[in-house]
């Protein structure tokens, strides 16, 4: 298990706790929060990895860093299965370019372990038990029913009581509008600095898309892969660099 929210977040502690029931659990997280990290690696200097109190190793890198350290050389054995979460706050549509905790999942799917990336779409975290069933549920039934092929799946819950969820849909990525912009600041030294503006709306959000079933109160599944050619645009290219 990872996250990007740090090995003291709470989603990855109740999360780890009721993966115990189905198996052995190793948590490997980074030392602070780092969401927004994306696939990063860090190649300029080398990581640290440490044990907290309660067993779980946590290192001043990345998720990638921590999933692929974890990995190619920190355990002994190649997992089953990378769960990454739960994370506070929705990866949907565009999201997950930035998101660290799909890309802890990443890494575990780019190193051929079946990955789940589980997200609450709210802030407040009122409920993370209905998150914590879902990923259970999908953990329990990659056991039963191995999916054949590497998988990475991205999961978002709604932020409601287990009772409450209308189900499971599995769905494509929906796209957001183009981000708020940036907001300005002084710093008491008189210069000028920059916070990240908060993420567009969705632009995107129509029926099949994970925007749409999460508003109707369903747990997304969105199968991702990690494939960035722009298949559609091969002959489009050739023919524009044969100009």
């Amino acid at each position: 298990m990872s996250n990007d929210d740090g090995y003291f977040a709470p989603g990855i502690t109740l999360l780890a706790e009721a993966l115990r029931r189905l198996g052995e659990v190793t948590v490997v997280a980074p030392e602070r929060d780092r969401s927004g990290a994306s696939n990063s690696l860090t190649l300029d200097r080398p990581l640290s990895v440490r044990r907290a109190a309660n067993g779980y190793f946590f290192l001043n890198g990345t998720p990638t860093d921590c999933v692929h350290i974890a990995v190619t050389g920190l355990l002994d054995f190649t997992p089953d299965v990378v769960v990454s979460g739960v994370n506070l706050g929705a990866n949907m549509g565009d999201d997950t370019i930035y998101s660290g905790t799909v890309a802890a999942a990443s890494e575990g799917f780019l190193l051929g372990i079946p990955s789940i990336a589980v997200s609450l779409t709210s802030k407040e975290g009122k409920h993370f038990e209905s998150a914590i069933g879902a990923a259970l549920e999908l953990v329990e039934r990659l056991r039963r029913a191995p999916f054949g092929e590497p998988v990475l799946l991205n999961v978002n819950v709604p932020d409601v009581g287990a009772a409450e969820l209308r189900g499971i849909e599995v769905t494509r990525l929906g796209r957001r509008h183009k981000a708020e912009p940036v907001v300005k600041m002084q710093t008491p030294r008189g210069e000028t600095a920059y916070w990240i503006g908060p993420a567009g709306g969705a632009a995107d959000a129509g029926p099949g898309t994970d925007f749409h079933a999460v508003a109707q109160g369903k747990v997304s599944i969105t199968p991702l892969r990690l494939d960035l050619t722009h298949a559609s645009q091969l002959g489009a290219t050739r023919e524009w660099l044969s100009k």
